[in-house]
């Protein structure tokens, strides 16, 4: 064995196998086999493969997997990345695969650098990330739920005179209506029972998350980003959670190209052609910015409602997020007024936007913001 080669290794990982496959320096691809996705096969595979030179570099595809496989192989001394699968190299008309050709084709991209990496987070952020999709699951349930609710009503004919926002109103007249069916009835009240059932959860949930975030790592980045206009604390906490630290994008074209929100291009000698946005990476996490992006088209203002959150934030960070205000208002109003369709000139607000983000959120990193208790929605 030379003590200074190294070993390029491809994992084709599934529930439960993995293909593993390798090259030694410039030598040709071998497979090794399939192992089991077992702690003590992946221990094993890490002193196989240290028999056969120094420096282990592999890889394997993001997926259901998730990255406990990363996480134990770094454990190892092993090198490991985590790919991008949409943004593998693959050759045109190739119609073959298998766990054994993917394994291959990762050792070979990987040798030759030709594979994007993902950002894996730390155990802690992935265990509040998680704890955040709960809670944005928990919510999309609700408003499916109630949007049943209101379907069923509406099919039978049954409409509720004032605004159905789910208010005390509303929720008494539904508590006081009855059908004349039994059988009807009981699917009504089996409706409102889910409703209050998915209410229940989300309460519990955002009671966790509320006392969770005051002992996360990037809290002061929650805080900072609420001083901003159409950021409260479900989209901050919801944006911070799947971007995580913001100090990995170097640039905010970065971030605004990882959010998905810069536009395609298609260009051939002097002929160039720009389309929609890419929608490239997270699609929750550019969901929330868009939404936000929305409150950009009213005159620039601090409300009642943001001034509460502007209470012990440094004079830096407001003034900040009041330079955001200021320029993404006028944006939209010159965009508007060039005749723009509406959702075009939210896009473009919300890909302005996600550059202030970045710049908030490495500022707040850099000073020392108070830890205090979350803002009530």
């Amino acid at each position: 064995m030379d003590n200074d080669s190294t070993v390029y290794v491809g994992l084709d990982v599934h529930k439960e196998s993995i293909t593993v496959a390798y090259a030694i320096d410039g030598g040709e691809v071998e497979v090794l086999g399939k192992i089991e996705t077992t702690p003590t096969a992946i221990d094993r595979l890490s002193k196989r493969l240290r028999s056969k030179g120094q420096h282990i570099r592999a890889t394997y595809e993001a997926g259901p997997c998730g990255y406990e496989l990363y996480r134990r192989l770094i454990g190892q001394g092993v090198d490991c990345t985590v790919c991008a699968p949409s943004l593998i190299p693959r050759k045109p008309g190739e119609r073959v695969k298998t766990d054994r050709r993917d394994a291959i084709k990762l050792v070979r991209s990987l040798r030759a650098g030709d594979l994007s990496t993902v950002y894996v987070p730390s155990v802690e952020d992935e265990a509040f990330r998680d704890l955040a999709r709960a809670w944005a699951s928990a919510r999309e349930d609700l408003r499916q739920a109630r949007q049943r609710l209101k379907s069923f009503l509406l099919s039978h004919g049954v409409r509720y005179a004032a605004r159905a926002d789910w208010g005390p109103a509303h929720r008494r007249w539904l508590s006081k209506y009855s059908f004349e069916s039994a059988w009807r009835q009981l699917a009504f009240e089996e409706h409102r029972r889910s409703i209050d059932d998915r209410v229940a959860q989300c309460e519990r949930l955002e009671v966790a998350l509320r006392e969770a975030v005051i002992e996360w790592s990037f809290y002061p980045v929650v805080l900072a980003l609420q001083t901003m206009r159409g950021i409260q604390f479900v989209t901050a906490v919801g944006m911070v959670s799947e971007l995580g630290d913001l100090s990995r994008f170097e640039h905010p074209r970065q971030l605004m190209a990882w959010l998905g929100i810069t536009p395609s291009e298609h260009s051939s000698g002097g002929t160039r052609r720009q389309g929609g946005i890419t929608k490239a990476g997270n699609g929750y996490a550019r969901k929330l910015l868009v939404e936000a992006a929305w409150s950009y088209r009213h005159p620039a203002r601090v409300s009642k409602i943001m001034q509460p959150r502007h209470e012990g934030i440094p004079k830096a960070i407001i003034d900040r997020a009041w330079d955001a205000q200021l320029r993404l208002c006028k944006k939209y109003r010159k965009l508007a007024t060039r005749g723009k369709d509406v959702n075009v000139a939210v896009v473009a607000v919300a890909r302005e936007l996600a550059g202030f983000i970045w710049d908030i959120g490495r500022l707040a990193m850099s000073l020392a913001l108070p830890r205090r208790a979350a803002q009530p929605l």
